[in-house]
């Protein structure tokens, strides 16, 4: 019986992939100038050694099919081609995708731009669609303004979006599906901040000082990076202060030059703040027979920015942003109901990849308070503490 080929794969698909890689150069000629890392220009030649190390990868198959056939005559197919020669191109590939992980961590992949901002819509489209539950109206408005917003060549101003709800109803997940699909390192990025009142600005009698670091983060984030996510948790906590300072980057900017595309910026401000009366308008809207997904933004918008100026426990509602019309668009966030919470209840299971049955979806979600108190129809955390209380069903 023959035996089968106990050499290591890797060296022969590894060995050409190298020797295709060192075959190349870049630019001839001892005038030829070095690229500087990050700077946009080395895109090209990379480009150029991406496809001479795949064919390097298809070269290699034929190596292995050929060696086989030669050492081992009696394990050749009738169409020439050895064993297993189906594995080596999945091998080159993954070297091809680590060598590719690896060149973009030290250099800029992006023909023209900024090599970690990925703005990949695609990928939002998906997370919105399928990790978000509950939140159509959310879904369908932050995909079509935000992708809108950075397809324009050249944006007059800043993108204001106002994220509003109950919490645990998926307003700070929206939140970072943004930041890691518009940037390859998520919320790490450092084109991306993240303020929380409480953390960030707790004390109101150093509102001044606040206000002067808030500035300069902005500002120096801004000179950084050509595209900029702020983003602003607890926001109907800010201080009146900071809310007004924020309102210089967030007005219309004069005309920039018309040969040169202008910079983008993105704040969200995200709060609890009309969460009471988005659920009531919704509780009302179910009641008389309206089809939940059927909810428009024109049953919310109107009661929602009435509410938000007529709550006194908050400044957001009286602050320049409101007054000057600079936020562009209130989005609602939806109080979640039983299936909702099943739901959520399923994604924990997934994404820890653990087993789970139907039966223990309903007893997680039958863990939640709905309110009101007749009708029991909305989660009063939304799925806030769903992956946590998945531990209680574990062996």
């Amino acid at each position: 019986m023959p035996r089968g080929p106990r050499l290591p794969l890797w060296p022969w698909v590894l060995l050409p992939l190298l020797a295709g890689a060192l075959g190349h150069r870049g630019p001839a000629g001892p005038g030829a100038a070095a690229e500087e890392p990050g700077s946009g220009r080395n895109w090209p030649a990379f480009q150029d050694l991406k496809e001479r190390l795949r064919a390097a990868v298809a070269l290699s198959k034929q190596y292995w099919e050929r060696f086989c056939c030669h050492v081992w005559p009696e394990t050749c197919r009738q169409d020439g081609k050895g064993p297993l020669a189906w594995s080596l191109p999945v091998l080159g590939q993954q070297y091809l995708d680590i060598l590719t992980t690896w060149y973009c961590s030290v250099q800029d992949c992006c023909a023209g731009g900024d090599c970690r901002i990925s703005n990949n819509f695609t990928g939002l489209q998906w997370d919105l669609q399928v990790r978000l539950h509950g939140q159509h109206l959310a879904r369908e408005l932050v995909l079509t303004t935000v992708r809108g917003y950075l397809e324009l060549p050249r944006p007059g101003k800043a993108l204001a979006l106002s994220f509003h709800g109950w919490s645990g109803t998926g307003k700070n997940f929206v939140a970072r599906m943004l930041a890691e699909n518009l940037y390859r390192d998520g919320l790490r990025s450092d084109c991306v901040s993240v303020f929380i009142t409480m953390l960030h600005f707790p004390h109101p009698r150093l509102v001044d000082l606040y206000k002067e670091q808030l500035l300069d983060q902005v500002r120096k984030t801004q000179e950084r990076c050509p595209q900029t996510l702020f983003i602003f948790d607890e926001a109907e906590k800010l201080h009146p202060t900071l809310l007004d300072a924020l309102g210089s980057h967030l007005e219309p900017r004069a005309p920039e030059d018309h040969r040169a595309e202008s910079p983008r910026a993105i704040f969200l401000f995200l709060s609890n703040l009309g969460g009471n009366l988005i659920n009531k308008v919704v509780l009302d809207l179910l009641k008389a027979g309206q089809p939940r997904e059927e909810i428009a933004l024109e049953h919310l918008a109107p009661h929602l920015q009435a509410a938000l100026v007529a709550a006194t426990d908050s400044g957001f509602g009286h602050s320049r942003l409101l007054k000057e019309n600079l936020i562009d668009f209130f989005v609602p966030f939806l109080p979640l109901e039983y299936h909702h919470v099943r739901l959520c209840a399923r994604d924990a299971f997934l994404t820890q990849e653990l087993p789970y049955t139907e039966e223990v979806l309903d007893e997680i979600a039958k863990m939640v308070v709905y309110v009101p108190k007749e009708e029991q129809r909305f989660s009063s955390q939304g799925c806030k503490s769903i992956a946590q209380r998945i531990n209680y069903f574990l062996p």
